[in-house]
C-alpha cells in the first residue's frame, strides 16, 4: 500500500511538472529546443523539439546515436490544447503512422483512431465514462473494426 501512494504522488508530481513546463515555455517564449549529447569530443544532436505560441508541441525530431535522423513526430490541437491528430514519419519524412484522438463536450477522451500511411484502421480505441466523469471502459478494435478487448475500470471509494 506505501508503494502505490508513493508512486500516485510520484505520477501526480510528473504531471504538475509537465503542465508547469508548457506554461514556462509559453511565458518565456519558446520556439524549440535542441538537446546535443557529447561523447569523446564528437557532438551528436540527439533530438529537437518545436513548439507554438502556446507552448504545445508542434514537431519533434529524434536522431539514433550516429546523428542521423530517426524519426518525426507532429501534432495537431483544438481550440482548448488537445492534441487531436499525431503523425509519425520516419527518417525520409514518410508517413508511417497517424494518430487521430476525438474528445467529448467535457474534454474527455472518447475516440482514438490509429491508421496506417495509407489512412487504413490499424486499431480504434473507444473510452466510455460515468456521469461523474471517471473512466468505465476502453474497447479495443482492430483493423477491420472487430471488438479485439475490453478493459472496464471499476473505483472504490472512502
Amino acid at each position: 500500500m506505501h508503494k502505490f501512494k508513493i508512486i500516485f504522488v510520484l505520477v501526480l508530481l510528473s504531471t504538475f511538472c509537465f503542465s508547469q513546463k508548457k506554461k514556462e515555455i509559453k511565458k518565456a517564449g519558446i520556439k524549440s529546443i535542441s538537446i546535443t549529447e557529447t561523447h569523446s569530443n564528437k557532438t551528436i544532436t540527439d533530438s529537437k523539439i518545436f513548439y507554438d505560441s502556446n507552448g504545445n508541441i508542434l514537431e519533434e525530431i529524434n536522431y539514433d546515436k550516429e546523428g542521423a535522423l530517426k524519426s518525426i513526430t507532429k501534432y495537431k490541437y483544438n481550440s482548448s490544447g488537445d492534441i487531436i491528430e499525431e503523425t509519425e514519419h520516419d527518417d525520409k519524412n514518410i508517413l508511417k503512422e497517424k494518430r487521430l484522438t476525438k474528445y467529448n463536450n467535457l474534454g474527455e477522451k472518447v475516440e482514438e483512431l490509429i491508421l496506417d500511411k495509407e489512412n487504413k484502421q490499424l486499431k480504434k480505441n473507444i473510452i466510455t465514462y460515468d456521469s461523474k466523469g471517471f473512466k468505465t471502459e476502453r474497447k479495443t478494435y482492430d483493423a477491420n473494426n472487430v471488438l479485439v478487448s475490453t478493459k472496464k475500470y471499476s473505483y472504490s471509494f472512502k
